[in-house]
C-alpha cells in the first residue's frame, strides 16, 4: 500500500500541495478514510503550533521561517564572500543540528568530486567537516591537510560546550593561532552561537571573531534556516535567499487546515496510523546520493523529536538501490514492523544513456537507449511493489528538482510535519531530555567537576 506526496510550483513560484492515493495497492483507501478520524487531533495540533497567545512557545521560532535581520543577513553574505575570495579550504564545526543541514546542502549542491577538483573561478573553498565524532586520527590528518591550504574555520554551538565540537575547536583555533597569529586568526574564525551568552559568545566577544546567532526559540535539529544551515551555505556558494524562499512559501501553505489541503497534515496522519497499527520503524529512502545526508538530518529530526516514554518510530536512512544489496532481504521477508518513506527526484541531470547499438550477445541488451534514470525509475516502482506484497507500506514523496528552493521547501516540510506528529504522540517534539543520559555518564567516567562517581 502506499501514498504519494506530490510537490509541485506553480508559474508565479508558490508552493502548492497535492497528495493521492496510488492505485493497486489493497486497504490504501481504508487507510485515507482512517485519517480522516484524526482531523480533529491534527488540528489541534496545528492550532497549537501556530497559537500566538501559547504561553510556551520557547522552541517555535523556526515557524517563522528565515528571521535574520538585514543588517545581520547582509553581514553574513558579505563574510562568506571574504572567506570564498581568501580562503582554499573552509572547516565546519559542529554535530547533530550544528552540522547536518549544511552537510546535507553540500551533498546535493557540490560535486562528490568538489575537493578533488575545487573551481578557482566560482571561489569556492574545499569543505571540511570536524567536531562531529571523537575520532582523534581523523582530526589529525585534517590538520594535516590543512598545512597546504588557506584556511577559515566555521564553529556552531548553541552552548559552546558540546564535548565534539568544542574540543575541535580547541585544537583548530590552537593550529591558527600558530600558524597565523592572534590577528590574522580572528579574521579566519566565525563563531555561530547563543546570541546573548555562553562560552562561544564570550570569546567571539573577547577575541573580536564575527559571530552569527543561533536564535534562543529555535532548537538545534530545527535550525537549519538560522546562520547554523545558512552561513555554510553560503560560503559554499549555494543561493541561501532561492533556499529561504522555498521555505517561507511551504510554511506559507503548510498554514491552511485540513487533511486535503495541507500535505503536512497527511504525512503526520499516515505515520501515526502505521505506528498505531503497530509498526515500529520508518525507512526513510532515497534513490539518489545527493539526499543522503538529507536523510541523516531527518533522521535525527524524527529521532530526537519522537524518541520520548518509550514511544515513536525509529528512523532509519537507507540508500537504493545500494542498500537493496544489504538490507533487501530483511526488507522484503524480515520482521514486519516497518514503513517505508521513499524521496524521489523527478529532475534527472547530466545523467549518461546507455549505447543504443547493444545487441542480444550483450547481457544489457534490453537497456539499449535508456537514461540511468530510466533503470532507477523501474528499480523504484519495482521495489514499491515487492515490498508491498510483502507487507511492507509506503510513502512516496516526489520532488520536481534538487534545487535550493525545493532544499528549503522539503526541508519546511519535514519540520513541520514532524512537528504535528510529534504532537499526535502526545510527546513533547522539542525538548531532547534524554541526550543527556550519555553525557552525564561520560562527564562522571571523565571526572568532571560537578559530577560524581
Amino acid at each position: 500500500m502506499a501514498f504519494l506526496l506530490s510537490l509541485a510550483v506553480e508559474s508565479e513560484g508558490i508552493l502548492m500541495d497535492k497528495i493521492c492515493v496510488e492505485d493497486g495497492y489493497s486497504r490504501a483507501i481504508s487507510l485515507r478514510e482512517e485519517a480522516e478520524t484524526l482531523q480533529k487531533d491534527l488540528q489541534a495540533a496545528h492550532r497549537r503550533l501556530h497559537d500566538k497567545s501559547t504561553t510556551k512557545r520557547e522552541w517555535l521560532g523556526w515557524l517563522k521561517g528565515a528571521t535574520a535581520e538585514k543588517a545581520e543577513s547582509r553581514r553574513l553574505q558579505e563574510t562568506a564572500e571574504d572567506i570564498r575570495s581568501r580562503c582554499d579550504a573552509f572547516v565546519v564545526v559542529g554535530i547533530g543540528g550544528s552540522y547536518l543541514g549544511a552537510k546535507a546542502a553540500e551533498n546535493m549542491f557540490l560535486s562528490p568530486f568538489h575537493n578533488e577538483q575545487a573551481d578557482p573561478s566560482q571561489n569556492t573553498p574545499r569543505i571540511y567537516w570536524a567536531g562531529h565524532h571523537l575520532g582523534g586520527q581523523y582530526l589529525t590528518r585534517l590538520l594535516k591537510r590543512l598545512d597546504e591550504q588557506e584556511v577559515a574555520v566555521n564553529v556552531i554551538s548553541k552552548s559552546g560546550t558540546t564535548t565534539e565540537p568544542a574540543l575541535s575547536f580547541h585544537i583548530l583555533e590552537d593550529y591558527l593561532i600558530k600558524r597565523y597569529g592572534k590577528e590574522e586568526a580572528s579574521r579566519r574564525i566565525v563563531v555561530t552561537t547563543d546570541p546573548e551568552k555562553g562560552l562561544l559568545k564570550k570569546m567571539a566577544r573577547e577575541k573580536n571573531y564575527p559571530s552569527f546567532s543561533i536564535p534562543t526559540d529555535v532548537g538545534g535539529r530545527y535550525s537549519i534556516l538560522t546562520p547554523v544551515g545558512l552561513f555554510p551555505m553560503a560560503v559554499m556558494g549555494i543561493d541561501i535567499e532561492a533556499f529561504k524562499k522555498g521555505a517561507e512559501d511551504a510554511f506559507c501553505e503548510y498554514e491552511k487546515e485540513g487533511l486535503s489541503v495541507n500535505q503536512t497534515w497527511r504525512y503526520a496522519a499516515f505515520r501515526h496510523l502505521w505506528y498505531r497499527r503497530g509498526k515500529k520503524i520508518e525507512a526513510l529512502v532515497h534513490y539518489d546520493p545527493r539526499l543522503y545526508f538529507f536523510g541523516k538530518w531527518a533522521q535525527q529530526l524524527f529521532g530526537e523529536s519522537e524518541g520520548k516514554e518509550e514511544k515513536g518510530l525509529f528512523p532509519v536512512p537507507l540508500q537504493y538501490t545500494t542498500d537493496l544489496h544489504s538490507m533487501g532481504q530483511y526488507l522484503q521477508e524480515g520482521k514486519r514492523h516497518l514503513i517505508e518513506t521513499a524521496l524521489w527526484l523527478e529532475e534527472a541531470e547530466d545523467e549518461p544513456r546507455i549505447k543504443e547499438d547493444l545487441t542480444e550477445d550483450d547481457e544489457l541488451y534490453y537497456l539499449a537507449g535508456k537514461t540511468w534514470k530510466d533503470v532507477n525509475e523501474k528499480a523504484a516502482i519495482g521495489t514499491r511493489q515487492a515490498h508491498s506484497e510483502g507487507g511492507v507500506p509506503s510513502i512516496f514523496i516526489r520532488i520536481p528538482s534538487l534545487t535550493p528552493y525545493y532544499f528549503g521547501a522539503l526541508s519546511a516540510f519535514f519540520m513541520k510535519s514532524c512537528a504535528l506528529s510529534g504532537y499526535l504522540l502526545g510527546v513533547n517534539p522539542f525538548d531532547q531530555p534524554g541526550v543527556e543520559a550519555y553525557k552525564k555518564q561520560m562527564f562522571r567516567l571523565l571526572k568532571k567537576p560537578g559530577y560524581t562517581i
